[in-house]
């Protein structure tokens, strides 16, 4: 079984027009509502299995798009948001569960308390999601938010780890500087995040804790020696450290996955392609899409078949305990 744990709602207009909504009244006029039929719903859950089943994807797990509203204001409108995108992630799952888990959304504002997002994280929980995808700046390049390693984000891990929910940790944009499109900056936060974890005491404090790093954990199993030696100045493996977390396989080379599974080593990673996406065009020299990342692992030679179904479900059934996937093919 192919188990593609980081993909993105792909929702109707209806969505999109709701946040316009919000943006533009500021929720003067309330909340409103996002009005989602069954039947456009039906209609992209097709798009996106015509897509996995063309590229043998089995089973798929869809959280929100990332760059959308987290650093707006006000905080209310946020969390009304973030409540219609999870609604929506839940109904897709509803139509298809043999096929979509869910992961749900946070309302994090940058400036704010960590604990806004505590109820949401119990409605997700509710709502039969499998764990949340959480923003490591929501403000997007405002520098305000500590990092992962802070005790501000401890509320959030203590909920998490009490519920059995894992946190996809995804960068959205960066809008203050404008240095960096949203996907150099995924590569930056992410970077940071699992950095600041390796040197934290994070898991010490929440051993039941699971995160899982998007696109491989940004820049770190790249240049991993650096790491190595300042840590080990300081008397610790970075190794050890590093592999208390785990990281998706949303990485679009094969040279990148080859570094990836060498350095992280193939137990700590999850399949995930982010199909359709930013990867999804042809490479013009082997005619492959960036995105298909199954046949750059298959020609990884010296994974054993143990270890690529650990990459392609095992890894992802040991961490979404909460999922009732089916069964093992």
């Amino acid at each position: 079984m192919i188990i593609d744990c980081h993909g993105h709602l792909g929702a109707p207009a209806e969505l999109y027009v709701y946040a316009n909504h919000l943006l533009n009244t500021r929720g003067e006029e309330g909340r409103g509502r996002a009005m989602i039929s069954d039947e456009r719903m039906e209609e992209l859950a097709q798009s996106n299995l015509r897509i996995m089943d063309r590229v043998g994807t089995d089973f798929r797990i869809t959280s929100p798009r990332p760059y959308l509203m987290h650093s707006e204001r006000p905080v209310k409108i946020i969390a009304w948001w973030v409540q219609a995108v999870n609604n929506a992630i839940a109904q897709q799952v509803k139509l298809h569960p043999d096929r979509f888990a869910g992961l749900g959304g946070l309302p994090q504002v940058s400036g704010e308390p960590v604990t806004l997002a505590l109820d949401e994280v119990d409605r997700c929980a509710e709502l039969g999601l499998a764990g949340v995808s959480v923003n490591p700046d929501p403000g997007e390049g405002d520098n305000a938010t500590p990092t992962m390693a802070d005790e501000y984000w401890y509320p959030l891990y203590e909920r998490c780890q009490a519920l059995d929910m894992p946190i996809l940790v995804h960068s959205a944009s960066c809008r203050v500087h404008q240095r960096e499109s949203y996907t150099e900056h995924f590569i930056t936060e992410e970077s940071i995040a699992t950095l600041s974890l390796c040197k934290s005491t994070v898991f010490e404090d929440f051993p039941r804790l699971k995160i899982v790093m998007s696109h491989g954990g940004g820049s770190v199993p790249y240049q991993i020696g650096r790491h190595r030696s300042l840590m080990l100045r300081r008397g610790s493996r970075f190794d050890d450290a590093l592999r208390k977390m785990y990281f998706d396989t949303v990485i679009l080379s094969e040279s990148g996955l080859n570094t990836l599974f060498t350095e992280v080593g193939p137990d700590r990673c999850l399949f995930g392609t982010e199909k359709p996406g930013i990867g999804s065009s042809t490479d013009p020299d082997t005619k492959e899409d960036y995105d298909d990342v199954k046949p750059k692992i298959e020609r990884l030679g010296w994974l054993t078949d143990e270890q690529k179904r650990a990459i392609y479900e095992g890894n992802a059934r040991r961490v979404f305990t909460r999922l009732k996937l089916p069964a093992a093919k």
